[in-house]
């Protein structure tokens, strides 16, 4: 279990659009990397949270994709409405103009920032079940 008094909403920041081109095989594997790393900050006593969670179903229920211009309007901003209810961020490896905005903004907020997701308070290990 965790190491803090309460668990953590925990945003989950890295590579989503970044590098693919455009390309939904690719973002789809990005989510996938980000998504691997849900399950050791649960583990860890905490809730994962990925931006994308929110933002892509909201885009759908716009009648949007990834695509359209009104992504921009969605993407960013999810993260940033989110960030308001987050307690710390865990920033993945890749580059990413997103995550990057993620990570400068809970440092305004005086949140921290996880660059490992072994750095997370409560974390059990690779080998824990």
């Amino acid at each position: 279990m965790t190491t803090t008094s309460r668990p953590m909403l925990i945003l989950i920041a890295g590579p989503y659009r970044s590098g693919t081109g455009g390309d939904p095989a690719l973002m789809a594997a990005n989510l996938a990397a980000l998504e691997k790393a849900a399950w050791p900050v649960f583990r860890a006593g905490h809730v994962p949270m990925i931006g994308e969670w929110v933002a892509l179903p909201v885009l759908r229920s716009a009648g949007a994709g990834i695509d359209d211009p009104l992504a921009a309007e969605v993407l960013y901003p999810t993260a940033e409405r989110l960030l308001a209810h987050c307690d710390a961020v865990l920033r993945l490896p890749g580059e990413s103009t997103g995550a990057d905005q993620d990570v400068a903004l809970a440092r305004q907020r005086g949140l921290p920032v996880y660059h490992r997701v072994e750095d997370v308070p409560g974390h059990l290990g690779r080998d824990a079940a």
